[in-house]
């Protein structure tokens, strides 16, 4: 068994199928159209186990190791992303410069890397075409039902297409930038967390921050451009 396929398995992804969403920047009104192609998204968010058994850290205790990643920078993610394929043999998505300025995806590769932010919103969705995939509580962990902290991954129903956590529990980095000519390199993160009010819970909901940003309710999850499965 190879170590993609492992990971696979471990940290399981659900075929997202090809289709269009709309995406709208509520800031300038602007509404604007995606074609989204066939890809892997994980159904979790990565979880502390999984980065550090890539990153091969060592956990000051088990406590939390099922819960999400946390305090993780968009350029972390990043590197995160092409360590992890190079663990499983697959072709890295990113490339770095030296200066670590000008960083390049690859949509061709078949390793792991950020959804973008449509293929983000459209996953989360699943289908459905309201504000959430479902009624919030039995969705999602946020500021009214987290009692102030993180929970394990997959403790709520997941969506349509088999996906845990997407509101709520932790926020997650996507590959887009929010508006190079506005904010430069600030990048975007989609899905609320377990201390977010209700209404930042939601598919359509957008933030963002510099690529160095982390704090303790942001983390990621893994997508796959691939069509080995598809």
């Amino acid at each position: 068994m190879s170590d993609g396929l492992k990971y696979d398995i471990v940290y399981p992804m659900a075929t997202i199928p090809g289709g269009e969403i709309e995406l709208r920047d509520d800031r300038t009104k602007q509404k604007w159209k995606v074609e989204i192609k066939p890809f892997l998204l994980a159904q979790f968010p990565v979880t502390m186990e999984l980065y550090l058994a890539i990153t091969k850290k060592t956990a000051i205790s088990s406590d939390g190791i099922q819960k999400p990643v946390v305090n993780i920078s968009w350029n972390e993610a990043i590197s995160f992303c092409n360590l992890l394929s190079r663990s499983a043999g697959l072709q890295e998505c990113y490339s770095i410069s030296n200066d670590g300025e000008e960083i390049l995806c690859d949509w061709d590769a078949d390793g792991y890397r950020l959804p973008s932010e449509a293929e983000w919103q459209y996953a989360c969705k699943a289908g459905t075409t309201g504000y959430r995939y479902g009624e919030i509580d039995k969705i999602a962990w946020y500021e009214e039902n987290s009692g102030g902290e993180i929970h394990k991954v997959g403790g709520k129903e997941p969506n349509a297409w088999g996906l845990y956590d997407m509101l709520g529990n932790v926020w997650e980095w996507c590959w887009d930038l929010y508006d190079e000519k506005v904010y430069g390199s600030y990048r975007i993160f989609r899905g609320g967390s377990w201390a977010e009010e209700a209404r930042g819970c939601g598919a359509s909901c957008r933030r963002r921050s510099h690529p160095t940003f982390y704090i303790d309710d942001l983390g990621f999850r893994l997508a796959r451009s691939s069509d080995k499965y598809i």
